[in-house]
């Protein structure tokens, strides 16, 4: 150890080995490799930064190449520098062929921009998902029906990418599907993976659509599998099929233009009693309703005491008539519904047992 110290100092002291300088500099080719390499030495990190880095090296080396070739006349400066460019555009190559794997189609990489990146959901788990679709995108023409009520079968589920659906009832308009809403979401919800069902609603394509369909039974199995793709799928299809009820509950106004929410108790006594049911209660409210016409006890005859309290008042006694409501007009569709097929309570006033609920202004009222 002692005598390679003593060997590289008296080297060092003895000044250089090379006899003479050479007089004129390298020529181009040499410096413009040396400011390549330079400048592919400073790439950053991730994907693009990689591509920096070797594409910048690739060019520094293959001029090392030529200058080695035509200048400086080395055989291992050649091979080197050769040897060096090679590896650089392997693994140039190599990061195009992985940037190609990664990209998805532009109807795909739109949805996953759209509704799972927000939720931060990994490209490769939104992989699995679209790979369970087999990356095929669907189209419906103008007025085609997608399902029909009593005769569909639920054997999918199915995302809307672009148009508009229609979903209606007997003929009823209901509600609408934009784009990135679930398609037939409740019927998903409502069967078990081994039951089967139809639909109870017509799904008609208002514009030209796109949609992407996923099988019923390869749905299932990748949820079974995957727990974090079944989570977010519940969270998912739980936020639409909400997103689906409130669009019902803005279709439902009272008849003096403020809407009601279907999940009140309040409502439930105006759409939910039948008419047998209403009955004994009518009769209460009815001699509810007679009992304050018994006058209070005074010096009376005793024929007069023993009318019955239900009795007719006699016709020279002149009541004041009960002041009439006006029966207001529908709301406008434009504004508080998205067609005329809106629901009004004003409907349902004739329902026995709801005509006291009819009376309050405000749903709070009534609860009061």
């Amino acid at each position: 150890m002692s005598a390679n110290s003593s060997r590289v100092g008296q080297l060092l002291l003895q000044g250089s080995a090379c006899i003479s300088w050479k007089q004129d500099v390298e020529g181009a080719v040499y410096h413009l490799a040396n400011c390549l390499l330079l400048l592919g030495f400073m790439g950053g990190s991730g994907v693009y930064g990689c591509f920096y880095l070797f594409g910048f090296l690739s060019a520094g080396y293959l001029c090392c190449v030529l200058w080695g070739w035509f200048s400086a006349c080395g055989l291992d400066i050649v091979l080197w520098s050769f040897l060096l460019a090679v590896v650089c555009l392997l693994q140039l190559a190599h990061l195009v062929y992985r940037l190609r794997e990664d990209t998805l189609p532009e109807e795909f990489d739109l949805l996953y921009k759209t509704l799972c990146l927000p939720l931060q959901v990994p490209l490769q788990t939104y992989k699995e998902i679209v790979h369970c679709c087999e990356e095929q995108v669907l189209t419906l023409a103008t007025e085609q029906t997608y399902a029909v009520e009593g005769e569909t079968p639920i054997n999918r589920l199915s995302l809307l990418l672009s148009g508009r659906v229609r979903v209606s009832q007997d003929g009823q308009f209901l509600h609408y599907i934009f784009p990135y809403q679930f398609m037939d979401s409740p019927e998903w919800e409502s069967l078990q993976p081994s039951e089967e069902g139809v639909f109870q609603v017509t799904l008609t394509a208002e514009t030209s659509c796109s949609y992407i369909s996923w099988p019923r039974k390869s749905l299932h199995l990748l949820l079974t599998k995957e727990r974090y793709i079944s989570c977010l799928f519940s969270a998912l299809l739980g936020y639409d099929i909400s997103e689906k009820l409130y669009t019902l509950n803005d279709k439902l106004f009272a008849k003096f233009g403020l809407c009601f929410d279907i999940r009140l108790p309040s409502l439930y006594h105006v759409l939910g009693p039948t008419a047998a049911d209403a009955g004994p209660e009518s009769e209460k409210g009815d001699e509810e309703v007679c009992e304050p016409a018994v006058s209070p006890p005074q010096a009376t005859p005793t024929s007069l005491q023993q009318t019955p309290p239900c009795s007719t008042p006699p016709a020279t006694t002149n009541f004041p008539a009960p002041p009439t409501r006006a029966r207001l007009s529908r709301p406008d569709s434009g504004i508080l519904g998205e067609d005329s097929t809106s629901l009004v309570l004003e409907d349902f006033e004739e329902v026995s047992g709801s005509e006291s609920f009819m009376d309050y202004r405000s749903d709070g009222e009534y609860m009061r």
